[in-house]
């Protein structure tokens, strides 16, 4: 029997700094599989949250003079707004700062030590604050001492630490993903890890001296550690279902897909999983692995000032411009590259004209050919089978591709049956009344199905479009879907602040 019930979730980002691009693909990602999941008819719980301990957290809020608390309170909203202002349609939303969260994981750590799995030892070795992890000297001799995402020095770290005996999952963890039992998409990352892990996973510590870490969640009989920020973080995916009191939480577990970006992608293919083992719990299904996002081919960096504010685009260009933009050109399961001038060519080019005057002359005809009566829609003969496998092998890029070979035939639908010439021979043809109804009914009825086809994607745009050709009548007053907007292209800026429509 098919599970009704489908649970998916982001990553949890640190509050010590604005929501940037790659936070906003992780969101989108979950939302398209949440929607198409939802239009199966399944229930999906869909997580989001934010990640509120650690030292970055206490050094941000040290900077400005506050508590960490303070500070957090002041921060996670931001990530609220920019979840809200992409019509993501998230169920929950937590922070590591909540009661119950903090309650949750503490009862874990007690599973985990009831299990045998935490022991305390020394610890020295090199640390990265911004990473909040410690790495082997081989990483550090080959990043020549510093941190190649955070571009600071390591740090040199002797401390006694709880550590969680990760390795004694090696071998389950293995098999899971060599037999599918969890995936890893795409499967060369999955490739890149059992490789990674081919001498076998290594403990991990799970726990700062109280001295060196005072923002986090205490260790449960002993108050001299505090618990470190990876297990505390990790632990969410199942802390926001209720874990462990919540029944119905139970029905949404193991996860369907986890969507992570690749640079924390062995936190959840190890620890996580080994976690999970410790309590007995079964694996995630799916770790939907998904690449960074350049801009003009180089790494976004507030260094090199090449960093793209989300909110500026969807000031701009609107919620739908941008979904389509980061779900078509960044490949959902690789990196992918922004520029202005590309996002700008695909709105007004492929949004503008290609799907937005699409629906506007079938409107316009059927008003001026029809008085606005739409005829009844034939049945849809496209074949839908290459858009379900992009959708179920999680290539959601793929699949919009598949929808845009239906715009474009129908364009060229259009301009090969000439309607406009077949309403002037009315007079003289007796089949011609019927033949432009028909083709005006046809071409109704494949719009309704490119919206169908688009809602995980384009929400609002798939909304107006079912709203202008589902009842019998097209409106008269529809508005232009994507107006054209010159703000980035090269031979338009002289005029691009002359006429820019309202959002």
């Amino acid at each position: 029997m098919t599970k009704k019930h489908a649970y998916i979730t982001t990553a949890i980002p640190y509050v010590n700094g604005v929501p940037h691009i790659g936070h906003a693909l992780d969101y989108l990602l979950a939302d398209v599989w949440a929607r198409y999941r939802r239009q199966l008819g399944r229930v999906v719980r869909f997580q989001t949250g934010v990640d509120e301990h650690g030292n970055k957290i206490a050094a941000k809020a040290a900077e400005q003079g506050v508590t960490p608390q303070a500070y957090v309170d002041s921060m996670y909203g931001n990530f609220q707004t920019m979840i809200h202002a992409l019509n993501v349609d998230t169920t929950d939303f937590i922070r590591t700062t909540d009661i119950k969260h903090k309650a949750a994981v503490q009862y874990i750590w007690l599973q985990l030590e009831k299990a045998g799995l935490l022991y305390k030892d020394t610890y020295e070795g090199w640390y990265c604050q911004g990473c909040e992890s410690f790495i082997t000297d081989k990483e550090a001799a080959e990043n020549n001492g510093i941190c190649p995402d955070h571009q600071t020095p390591y740090q040199r770290l002797s401390e006694e630490n709880y550590y969680f005996k990760a390795s004694a999952f090696t071998v389950p963890i293995t098999q899971a993903l060599e037999s599918g039992k969890m995936k890893i998409v795409p499967d060369f990352r999955r490739k890149e890890f059992l490789e990674l892990i081919k001498d076998g996973l290594q403990d991990v510590s799970v726990s700062r001296p109280a001295k060196n870490l005072a923002w986090g969640v205490p260790v449960p009989n002993d108050p001299s550690q505090v618990m470190y920020v990876w297990l505390d973080a990790l632990s969410n995916y199942l802390t926001v279902l209720g874990y462990p009191n919540d029944p119905l939480g139970q029905d949404f577990w193991p996860a369907d897909v986890q969507v992570v970006g690749k640079d924390i992608l062995r936190f959840h293919a190890g620890i996580w999983p080994a976690m999970l083992l410790g309590l007995d719990l079964p694996l995630p299904k799916v770790l939907l692995v998904h690449g960074h996002i350049t801009s003009g081919g180089v790494k976004m960096a507030k260094s090199l000032g090449n960093g793209v504010d989300p909110m500026e685009i969807l000031r701009d260009y609107g919620i739908d411009a941008f979904r389509y933009y980061f779900l078509r050109y960044i490949p959902t399961q690789d990196d992918g590259d922004f520029t202005w001038e590309r996002f700008e060519a695909a709105y007004n080019g492929e949004l503008g004209n290609d799907l937005g005057n699409l629906v506007q002359r079938v409107i316009a005809m059927t008003l001026k050919y029809q008085a606005g009566v739409v005829g009844d829609l034939p049945p849809n003969r496209h074949d839908m089978g290459p858009y379900r496998e992009a959708m179920e092998s999680f290539e959601f890029n793929r699949a919009i591709d598949e929808v845009w070979v239906m715009v474009r035939s129908l364009n060229q639908y259009i301009d090969r049956v000439k309607p406009w010439e077949v309403a002037k021979n009315r007079e003289t043809d007796t089949d011609a009344e019927a033949h432009l109804a028909e083709i005006l009914s046809t071409s109704a009825g494949a719009l309704l199905q490119i919206a169908e086809l688009l809602a995980p994607f384009l929400p609002e745009t798939s909304r107006k479009i079912k709203t202008a050709f589902s009842s019998s009548v097209v409106p008269n007053d529809f508005q232009p879907l994507f107006p054209k907007i010159y703000l980035h292209t090269e031979d338009q800026r002289a005029s691009k602040s002359a006429e820019l429509p309202s959002k």
